[in-house]
């Protein structure tokens, strides 16, 4: 409507616009789209890690998962950023700002089948990122977006997957089994916390979902009257 009275104002000589003192209709943010834990615990199961690609592939999806990496953090990750006694990585986010990121157990046994049995084969170029193409060379964000996509095709999950999926999935998980939010803003790397309250809106409309599922009375006290 703006745009056809702005039209009619320069073009057919109206005077007055109508629409000059309407604001416009605030937008809903979108809820990030994160994966149920079975979904996850079905995905990380997919590569095949009787191969060095099925194990390297193995080792990024665990490590993802486990430290909520950007793509471009986990494909630009160094070999020397990652403390596997520690279990604790150094990445790399927007405006090159550095943050530690912890990471479990699961993810640095697979990280050390990856860099004992794997890595040493696929270095071919003596490079320092971790985690390497057939060729050598450093894992694109394109090619890690082509493999999680078939896994995820291979797990029979619905709907267009992404590695920012598990990064959801990351801090969806930590809040629902009671992470703190300003942990989770630093282990993100959120500059603002605002940008991580979205996943406190995740964790609502899914318990939400569950009540509604599976308690015998949800659908009365949602749509019927509740006496005194």
């Amino acid at each position: 409507m703006r745009g056809f009275y702005g039209f009619a104002a320069a073009h057919l000589g109206f005077s007055e616009d109508p629409t000059a003192d309407l604001n416009n209709p605030k937008t809903g943010l979108a809820l990030p789209k994160s994966l149920s834990e079975a979904e996850v615990e079905s995905l990380l199961e997919q590569p095949d890690t009787a191969t060095p690609l099925g194990l390297r592939d193995r080792a990024m999806l665990e490590l993802l998962y486990a430290s909520g990496l950007r793509v471009s953090e986990i494909v630009g990750l160094p070999a020397e950023a990652v403390d596997l006694e520690a279990g604790i990585l150094r990445a790399r986010g927007k405006g090159g700002k550095e943050r530690l990121v912890p990471f479990g157990k699961s993810a640095a046994r697979w990280l050390s089948r990856y860099l004992g049995s794997a890595r040493p084969g696929l270095d071919r170029k003596r490079s320092a990122h971790l985690f390497l193409s057939v060729r050598g060379a450093p894992m694109t964000r394109q090619r890690f977006w082509q493999l999680i996509e078939g896994y995820g095709r291979a797990a029979g999950i619905r709907g267009r997957l992404t590695p920012h999926s598990l990064r959801h999935s990351f801090a969806t998980h930590l809040l629902e089994h009671g992470a703190d939010l300003r942990a989770l803003q630093m282990m993100l790397g959120h500059a603002d916390i605002a940008t991580t309250q979205i996943y406190t809106q995740v964790s609502r409309s899914r318990l939400r979902r569950v009540y509604d599922e599976f308690h015998p009375r949800a659908g009365r006290a949602r749509h019927g009257k509740i006496g005194r």
